[in-house]
């Protein structure tokens, strides 16, 4: 099981996402350091497990002039009467250009303590096409007609459709995940938005401590749920759907993780936010 990068730093209708590269403005998102604590939720259907439990580590940082960083730590136990323990231990590394154009990923997997193949590649997007490179699992390149968001763009263009008070935004998203090639088509629905005075109906307000403290607890966020496709034509079952409370500053509370058998809660444990350079502020003008 994993947690897409797009989810966490970062992101994924109203918007058109034909125009999303084209128009992309800077927008300030906190630089921090989230560890979201891992159980299970719900289980059922066929292949259900009996327990899950785990950890994400995730760290963000940069700004829309120099390019944004997130490297993430997934560390993942499921137990099933039928297959037993499984045991991944994720590590993923990305940049993204400010603008939005350009990507770079890695991610290194160990299952069962036994290392799994590497993915290794470069990515560059624009209004027709994306065009990866792929160095692991083995040398070569594609390109895929159409417009694609990368994960922090996708984002900042759901904080941009919640201000906006849109309620819903399709996007197609690359993050390099799995081997590289998948290319998701996503869907978000956007709630109303949350404020201190109006807690989370869902009980949202009950969890992640670290976000009801200090300048958390009074900045706005909106409940959104996230749904993942594999492209093609018509009525679809998300391969998953993801939801939680997304932040102004591009934090996320309130993590559940559907995967039809068995949905995982995240709560957020701990919450650094990183101090932002006066210096680098002032010359990064939106």
């Amino acid at each position: 099981m994993r947690l897409p990068s797009s989810t966490l730093a970062i992101a994924f209708g109203a918007i058109a996402a034909s125009t999303a590269i084209a128009e992309a403005a800077p927008m300030r998102l906190a630089g921090h350091r989230a560890v979201y604590d891992l159980s299970l939720a719900e289980s059922r259907g066929a292949r259900a497990v009996e327990s899950a439990r785990g950890r994400i580590v995730l760290d963000f940082s940069g700004d829309a002039c120099k390019g944004y960083t997130m490297q993430t730590r997934q560390v993942t136990e499921l137990d099933s009467g039928e297959t037993g323990k499984r045991l991944s231990d994720l590590r993923n590394t990305t940049f993204e250009g400010g603008d939005g154009h350009s990507f770079r990923f890695k991610t290194n997997t160990v299952l069962n303590g036994s290392a799994s193949t590497s993915v290794d590649g470069t990515a560059e997007s624009g209004a027709d096409a994306l065009k990866v490179k792929l160095k692991e699992p083995k040398r070569d390149q594609y390109t895929e007609n159409g417009s694609v968001l990368f994960p922090t763009l996708h984002m900042r263009r759901m904080i941009e459709a919640a201000q906006a008070g849109e309620t819903t935004m399709s996007a197609r998203v690359f993050d390099g995940s799995d081997d590289g090639r998948k290319i998701f088509d996503t869907l978000a629905v956007i709630g109303k938005p949350i404020t201190a005075e109006e807690p989370a109906k869902d009980g949202g307000a009950d969890r992640d401590k670290p976000l009801r403290d200090g300048e958390m607890a009074a900045m706005r966020r909106w409940p959104v749920t996230l749904s993942y496709f594999t492209p093609g034509q018509g009525e679809r079952t998300p391969v998953y759907t993801l939801t939680f409370l997304l932040y102004e500053n591009g934090v996320s509370g309130g993590l559940s993780l559907n995967y039809g058998d068995f949905t995982i809660a995240g709560d957020l444990s701990r919450l650094d936010l990183h101090k932002a350079d006066a210096k680098t502020e002032a010359e990064c003008k939106p």
